[in-house]
């Protein structure tokens, strides 16, 4: 099957598809990808159905969200907690989107190449985190590394390889390189909620002025705090994004961690997930 087939699995995992199979039963994408992919269809529940689909993309189509889930997966779940640990996805970083960042006593962004993409834009894109974040790993593929072990030769990032088997490879171990900090960069990221969370433990006061110069008087503020004392107050307020409802998602099957980390599911959506998975294709 062509590459450009499987295009449609990149719109498989994604909250809009999820919520409309969880509310509704029923989704062209979903139904197409079962189609398309699998052999035996009627004898199986949802689960086991996204699980081959899942298989199938392990083997012959591990596009970007098959990276995230395995990062997520293997170094949040596998290493770490969901109690100490948070995880943040399409971060906007001036003029880059972190694909994947990772909060536990230390800040990580993992900027995913899979082996459709290209080294284009990389160093940009690594120039751009390095302005709010002091660690830095780029995640590809095998048959990339040698190209990617030149580019990264004399820098500080980290290389991590998501192997033949799936599992990832630590083959550089990223280095703290904290001298491009950029006050404006890294207030832009943060919440309202959480850049006055910061001047108010610092200063203990928020700025008295009128509402049309606040936000410019806050960031006069934030830009007069040590960067080495802001950044830790900066990882501090990130890492309190975290997931809520542990007990819940612990139950969300492997395939899905990803997606469902980041949709912001309550109960009753964990419930709807529960029932849809255990439920007939169609059914």
């Amino acid at each position: 099957m062509n590459k450009s087939n499987n295009f449609i699995l990149n719109r498989l995992f994604t909250q809009n598809i999820f919520m409309d199979l969880i509310n509704n039963n029923c989704n062209t994408v979903y139904n197409t990808c079962i189609q398309r992919y699998l052999e035996e269809i009627n004898s199986f529940n949802n689960e086991v159905l996204i699980n081959k689909v899942y298989g199938y993309m392990g083997k012959k189509y591990r596009n970007e969200y098959f990276y995230k889930n395995t990062l997520l997966n293997k170094l949040l779940l596998g290493r770490h907690s969901l109690k100490t640990t948070t995880a943040l996805s399409e971060v906007p970083i001036n003029k880059s989107k972190a694909d994947f960042i990772l909060i536990n006593g230390k800040a990580v962004v993992y900027e995913i190449k899979t082996g459709l993409d290209t080294f284009e834009r990389l160093d940009n894109q690594i120039n751009d985190y390095y302005k709010a974040f002091d660690h830095v790993c780029v995640v590809t593929c095998e048959s990339n590394y040698k190209k990617l072990s030149g580019i990264l030769k004399d820098t500080k990032v980290g290389i991590y390889i998501l192997t033949d088997r799936n599992t990832i490879s630590v083959r550089k171990e990223s280095i703290e390189e904290r001298s491009f900090l950029d006050y404006p960069t890294i207030f832009k990221i943060l919440r309202k909620k959480e850049f006055e969370n910061i001047l108010l433990d610092y200063y203990g006061e928020l700025p008295h002025t009128t509402q049309v110069n606040y936000y410019k008087e806050c960031l006069k503020l934030f830009t007069r705090i040590d960067i080495e004392i802001l950044y830790e107050f900066f990882i501090r307020e990130l890492k309190k994004r975290n997931i809520k409802e542990i007990e819940e998602y612990n139950k969300v099957p492997y395939e899905l961690k990803f997606m469902v980390y980041f949709s912001k599911f309550k109960k009753n959506d964990y419930l709807k997930l529960h029932d849809f998975l255990h439920g007939n294709w169609g059914g």
